[in-house]
């Protein structure tokens, strides 16, 4: 399959970026072209294997994703669903969630995945500010209930359906599935899609204001086939696994578009609340081969005793979603001998810099530019930062436009033109690049601390406090100081067996002295049961210090 899309050997990075192209067809549809095609040749092929932590599994060859998506798509057609349609789908780890994505995609509708964890006010916003026509959401969440008190300000919100159960005003997903034909043909014409359509939408959870809709085209799962084949490193027939409920981009980036057109078997574990152990018991129980999770994951999968667990079906592991501290690197290393991967990018990207298979890992780097991404480190001039020096990671697409690329904020074109001009798309992500090309995550524009006159990086310092065995999770922030202009702080949850202290503040403080540099210590260190957070699960530092400014 891939070999129709890319050249799939390379001698060396420099090979790969220099020789790596994705040929994109004219109206390429990834639901026709990848999972029917799929189908077709090899019927029997396995797709995904499912499993929840109730003991329920089950099983789904190619041929299968065709027939369900197939009636999916007739059951949306049924009720009105056409091209264009923007549909929303809040259904967090189940297997239906990939027969109706594929589904919209045949006929062209609009897809926004969306978390569980939305409320009636998140869900007001999102229904008007997209016009979403339909929502498919899963039984027994709270959000159920959500969804109907903002349907009740939202009459654009026509159809509502919901899988595993009843309710008065939803369609029964279940059996208008069961009913649905299972014949359903590529459209023609005016109903077929173009490259330039756009099939998918995300919100995405910013640290600030209210949440961007990200616009992603028809072209957009070919540019997975990097993140995928190239980072994640998945094999035909293998089992991957990414750790991500179906509402956040990371689940297109690890579940579905690049996993599949590489062939490999997409592995999903339906959990309601993460546990270490059950974690490390599916790696073992189901042989899985490369795997995927944020930082967040790792670091509570070392605090486990691995010696419990057969792991040794795992052949590549890789991290994304927030940087990766050199601490939880080498102890992942010590414990399987596996070198951690990381990769950058947004829901606006893909893969954009990645330690590739070609590259030893540097632990705390991002790694380097994928092929087709002319990424650079500008300061506030936009002029490119020398060797070591810190500024904004911008996206160059007066030079090459990548293919996955988002098609700007739907409807906003000021916050679109806002983030990208002059042939530049600004990340809002700051790093440095070390003399070999690596790039190293500093913060978020914003989250930069400037203190004596010194621009300290919150990430560095928070590498350090996770060093010590009493941090669980750290937040470092910018607390204003009237001699020093900023002061650093920590605030910190610590991990079990430790209680706050003036002994324990006084030995961290240390500690990053030591670390680091005595200039990039916390002044200022806060305990704390838990850290604000994103829905997403990102550290919402911008929290903390509107919280410090209140006093």
């Amino acid at each position: 399959m891939l070999e129709k899309y890319v050249k799939l050997d390379y001698s060396s990075y420099e090979d790969f970026c220099q020789n790596f192209e994705i040929k994109v067809p004219e109206n390429f549809n990834f639901a026709y072209d990848v999972v029917d095609e799929w189908a077709r040749i090899s019927p029997d092929k396995l797709a995904m294997v499912w499993c929840d932590d109730q003991g329920n599994e089950a099983k789904f060859t190619f041929g299968q994703m065709k027939y369900y998506s197939d009636k999916a798509a007739n059951f949306f057609k049924s009720v009105g669903i056409k091209k264009g349609d923007p549909v929303m789908l809040i259904l967090k780890r189940r297997y239906e969630f990939w027969f109706c994505i594929i589904a919209l995609h045949k006929i062209g509708a609009v897809c926004i995945p969306a978390t569980h964890l939305l409320k009636k006010k998140d869900l007001t916003y999102r229904i008007d500010a997209a016009s979403i026509k339909m929502v498919v959401a899963y039984a027994g969440e709270e959000v159920v209930e959500h969804i109907d008190e903002a349907q009740a300000e939202c009459p654009v919100l026509a159809y509502k359906a919901l899988v595993g159960g009843e309710r008065e005003g939803w369609i029964n997903f279940d059996k208008a599935l069961q009913e649905a034909s299972d014949v359903f043909e590529r459209p023609t014409g005016s109903e077929m899609t173009s490259n330039d359509d756009m099939m998918l939408l995300y919100f995405t959870s910013g640290t600030t204001g209210y949440p961007k809709m990200v616009q992603h085209n028809f072209t957009y799962p070919l540019g997975h086939i990097l993140t995928a084949k190239f980072w994640q490193c998945v094999q035909e027939d293998k089992l991957h696994l990414t750790v991500s409920e179906t509402g956040w981009a990371k689940s297109v980036w690890g579940k579905l578009y690049g996993q599949w057109l590489a062939g490999a078997v997409v592995f999903v574990y339906d959990f309601n609340k993460f546990v270490p152990k059950d974690l490390l018991k599916m790696i073992e129980k189901y042989r899985i081969s490369t795997f995927c999770a944020p930082p967040t994951i790792y670091r509570y999968l070392i605090k486990e005793d691995f010696s419990q667990y057969d792991l040794s079906s795992l052949e590549y592991c890789v991290v994304a979603g927030e940087p990766l501290n050199p601490e939880v690197y080498n102890q992942f290393y010590k414990l399987t001998g596996l070198k951690l991967r990381e990769g950058y990018g947004q829901t606006e990207l893909t893969v954009t810099l990645a330690t590739y298979p070609w590259m030893e890992p540097k632990p705390g780097s991002m790694g380097r530019p994928s092929p087709g991404y002319v990424v650079d480190i500008v300061d506030e001039n936009g002029r490119s930062c020398e060797v070591g020096e810190i500024g904004e990671i911008v996206i160059r697409t007066d030079v090459k436009k990548p293919v996955g690329i988002f098609d700007g904020y739907y409807r906003d074109p000021e916050r679109t033109q806002s983030v990208w001009h002059d042939g530049l798309y600004h990340t809002g992500d700051t790093a440095w690049k070390d003399e070999d090309g690596y790039f190293w995550f500093v913060g978020r524009t914003d989250d930069v601390i400037k203190s004596s006159g010194y621009r300290i990086g919150p990430f560095e310092v928070e590498s350090a406090l996770m060093e010590h065995p009493a941090v669980l999770e750290c937040a470092v922030t910018a607390v204003p100081d009237e001699v020093r202009g900023q002061v650093v702080k920590a605030t910190i949850v610590l991990a079990r067996g430790y209680a706050p202290s003036e002994e324990l503040k006084v030995e961290l403080q240390e500690h990053v002295k030591r670390v680091t540099a005595p200039y990039k210590y916390p002044r200022i260190v806060e305990f704390v049961d838990e850290l604000p957070k994103t829905i997403s699960g990102k550290i919402r530092r911008v929290e903390i210090r509107d919280k410090d400014k209140q006093g």
